[in-house]
């Protein structure tokens, strides 16, 4: 069976930073496409990034630059890095998973395309 369990959130101040992680269980980690989505209230939820076994990534524009995906395959562990937080990043996280590769091209971060997902983590970024 699969399980996310997701950490790392909390409040932060605007400029701070947080590291968000994903502990995975129940498959072969390497071979899933993994990743972060998240939702603030009264707002879709949205493709944060994601990471496919090849370690190829994708990313919001509106994270690029100051977010970073990885995996620790030892660990079955996915990591955010969120640097630079700002106000408008305060919302629920999630991490995702799915036993297919990435989808390509503006369909990574179509939520419908995940099986599996975390609990959430709240990120709470104040001005």
């Amino acid at each position: 069976q699969v399980q996310l369990v997701d950490s790392g959130g909390g409040p932060v101040q605007a400029g701070g930073s947080l590291r968000l992680s994903c502990a995975a269980s129940g498959y072969t980690y390497s071979r899933y496409c993994m990743g972060w989505f998240r939702q603030a209230p009264g707002k879709e939820r949205e493709g944060v990034a994601v990471i496919d076994g090849d370690g190829s990534t994708s990313y919001a524009d509106s994270v690029k630059g100051r977010f970073t995906i990885s995996q620790d395959n030892a660990k079955n562990t996915l990591y955010l890095q969120m640097n630079s937080l700002k106000p408008e990043d305060t919302a629920m996280y999630y991490c995702v998973a799915d036993r297919r590769g990435c989808p390509h091209g503006g369909r990574w971060n179509n939520r419908w395309e995940y099986t599996y997902w975390g609990h959430g983590t709240q990120v709470t970024v104040s001005s």
